[in-house]
């Protein structure tokens, strides 16, 4: 059976880095990284380290106000590697044009940004 965790929160003006309230691209991988080393203390008692991104994808732009949900889990285990895939999804969206106040949750959430990463946990530090 394989480890998963989930993250949501909403971006707000500081995670926007560009014009247009556009947020930068690296806070999904923080993200990312977050649920990464839940996943490694629910598999192995220990935060152990992101060693690689085998790949990245980022696939829709996120903006300040917008709801992620980022998901993670443990698709292989090795002695000491966990091989990850992430999945971040945008699911609830800022609707100022009706109020500054006003929001919409997304019928079909609009994913945003998958990776694929590898995490070592060395042996001597596995208590699980």
């Amino acid at each position: 059976m394989s480890e998963k965790a989930m993250i949501r929160m909403r971006m707000s003006m500081h995670d926007a880095h560009y014009g247009g309230h556009l947020v930068d691209g690296a806070k999904m991988l923080n993200l990312f990284g977050d649920i990464a080393t839940e996943l490694l203390i629910r598999s192995d008692g220990d935060e152990g380290l992101f060693a690689a991104y085998e790949k990245v994808e980022f696939l829709a732009p996120v903006y300040a106000g917008d709801y992620i949900e980022a998901v993670g889990e443990i698709v292989h285990m090795g002695n000491s590697s966990r091989k990850m895939v992430f999945e971040a999804r945008k699911v609830i969206i800022p609707r100022p044009e009706i109020s500054e106040s006003a929001c919409d949750v997304l019928e079909t959430p609009i994913v945003v940004c998958r990776a694929t990463g590898t995490c070592v946990v060395p042996k001597a530090k596995q208590r699980k």
